[in-house]
Order: C-alpha cells, then sequence, then structure tokens
C-alpha cells in the first residue's frame, strides 16, 4: 500500500503559528491511573515493592485518590492533538507519514488522582525541513474545577513528504520557546551514574494502548508491515514511561514528585518483550539519560529529567 504524498500548496506560515486549537477536557479516575503505571511497567518486577504499589493501589478503598500518580501520565493530555493536524489551514499529509519526534513535559504540581483538566493547545513550533515539516504543539493543562495550571507538554511531530514551503533561500523556521528544552542531549563520555534494566512483557503494547492510544500500529501486525516493521512496536511514550520510572527509582528514591520537567528525543523504535536499559548520569539538578535495546544494543531514546531537589544520599 503506498502512503499518499503530503503537499504544502496554499499553505501560509502565519495561518499555521496562529491558529487555535478548540479547548477541550481530559477527564480520567483512580483507574486510569493504575491502568497507565501497569502498561510503563509498574510492579512489573515486583508486585510486592512498595515504591511503586502506590501507583495502582492503596489500602483504603474507600479513600483510593490516595494511588500516586506517575508524572508521565500528564503526556496523556496529548491525546487526540495529532487528529487535529489535519485540520490546520493549508495543511493536507497521510497520518501514516507523522512521526512523534520529541515530547517535553513541565510538572507544575504533583498531578491528582483524579480529575477533570481543561487542555488549552496551540503551535509552538514551525520548521520546513525540505522533504518534511517539525510541527510543536504546546498543551496547557489545567483543573477544570480551581482553575488551577498542572502541567505542560510539548510535543515535536515530523511530517514527512510535507516540506519546502519556504519563500526564501533561509529555510523557514518558528519557535516560541528555549532551543535547549528539546534540543539534543550530549550524554558524558564517562561510565553512567547508575543503570537500571527492564523487560518490556510482549503484551506491553496491548496493555499501554488501554491509556488510549489506539493507534493500529502498536496492535495490528498488518498495519505494521506496512510501515516497515517486522511486527507492532511500542509506543514511544511507553519507553519514555519506562525511562522515568527508572529515575525515579534510581535517583529520587521512590519519590516521583521530585521530578520538575522530562525532555525526550524518540530515536528508533522498540518491540514489545526487549529489555531495556536505562543509562543515567548526573549534572547538578539534572539526570541525563539514554534507553538502549539490549537485544539490538541500539539507542531508543535520550533526553534530560530536571529534578525539585536532589536526594542528599547520593
Amino acid at each position: 500500500m503506498a502512503a499518499a504524498a503530503a503537499t504544502t500548496s496554499n499553505f501560509d506560515p502565519q495561518l499555521i503559528i496562529s491558529h487555535k486549537f478548540p479547548e477541550k477536557t481530559f477527564t480520567y479516575t483512580e483507574r486510569d491511573v493504575a491502568l497507565y503505571a501497569l502498561g510503563v511497567g509498574a510492579c512489573l518486577k515486583d508486585a510486592l515493592e512498595d515504591k511503586e504499589l502506590k501507583y495502582v493501589y492503596h489500602p483504603d478503598h474507600a479513600h483510593q485518590q490516595s494511588i500516586q500518580v506517575l508524572p508521565t501520565f500528564a503526556a496523556l493530555f496529548c491525546h487526540g492533538v495529532s487528529s487535529e493536524i489535519g485540520q490546520l489551514p493549508g495543511f493536507s499529509y497521510d497520518p501514516r507519514l507523522l512521526l512523534h519526534g520529541q515530547q517535553y513535559i513541565e510538572i507544575y504540581k504533583p498531578l491528582p488522582s483524579s480529575a477533570c483538566i481543561q487542555n488549552v493547545a496551540s503551535i509552538s513550533g514551525l520548521h520546513d525541513k525540505g522533504k518534511a515539516t517539525v510541527l510543536e504543539i504546546e498543551i496547557l493543562s489545567y483543573e477544570r474545577e480551581s482553575g488551577e495550571l498542572i502541567c505542560m507538554n510539548r510535543m515535536a511531530v515530523f511530517l514527512r513528504g510535507l516540506g519546502g514551503f519556504s519563500n526564501s533561500a533561509q529555510p523557514y523556521s518558528y519557535s516560541k520557546h528555549p532551543v535547549n528544552q528539546t534540543s539534543s542531549t550530549r550524554l558524558p563520555k564517562s561510565p553512567p551514574f547508575a543503570v537500571f534494566e527492564e523487560c518490556t512483557q510482549p503484551s506491553q503494547a496491548l496493555l499501554y494502548r488501554l491509556s488510549g492510544d489506539y493507534n493500529p500500529l502498536h496492535s495490528d501486525p498488518r498495519i505494521a508491515e506496512i510501515a516497515g516493521f517486522s511486527r507492532p512496536i511500542l509506543h514511544g511514550l511507553c519507553t519514555l514511561g519506562f525511562a522515568v520510572r527508572a529515575v525515579i527509582k534510581c535517583i529520587c528514591g521512590g519519590d516521583q514528585n521530585r521530578i520538575k520537567s522530562i525532555s525526550a528525543r524518540f530515536l528508533l523504535h522498540v518491540y514489545p518483550g526487549e529489555t531495556l536499559i536505562t543509562e543515567m548520569w548526573l549534572d547538578g539538578q539534572r539526570v541525563l539519560y539514554q534507553v538502549k535495546v539490549k537485544e539490538r544494543s541500539r539507542a531508543v531514546l535520550s533526553g534530560f529529567v530536571d529534578l525539585n531537589l536532589l536526594n542528599s544520599s547520593l
């Protein structure tokens, strides 16, 4: 099956960056929080570990709001935004040519175990790469009841075949945020401060998709084959969940509330059932990390995690 070509006819960058997305709500419960935690590997090695059991269970059944929330749960607030890209003026592209390139998350307060979230999305970056376009979308998430800003997501998507719209010799590039938040991470040549190894399950993508990302690339063997993979692949945000859990366990002493911001660059696919090795380096209040697939010796994810405070025992 050949993918339809993307086009940039009638493409006006100013219309793109000034586009107003409709505000959307995202409602979730303690069950969604627990299901997500299981989807990114919580209690995978040890169902009795109290530092991870808190993400899926609380002994007081009448007060399950005491369940704790992993900071990467905030990435779920982006669901549905990709489908809105097709509504941008002048955009005509094949969704199968979209790649999720980067994710940046800032956490302003601990995520509640259940909430109704109001999401406000806007274009934060647009870059002409010749044969492709990089589009950056920022999502501010407010607790609907209080109006308090809880977190911010910024996702960068790579639209293959949709480029070459610049009207001058200088390729068009617009960004309203600091480049250092999503630029590639330069890893130290020294040995990692900590290394955490964990094997994903063959059904990992099928479990993670229940948190709302139903792209058949992660579940349908035929779609995966059309996309050039030998079998369905793991969601990039699921791999990110594994990586940040490793940082929480190895650097934060199990305290997820030490996470201030998360930056991730998706480098390569992961097949469910493969082993993830997360390497971590300390750089002040920042943790640099890289995730490798053990079976193929390939780096699949890299980035950094900024901390509110560092464990004094480190």
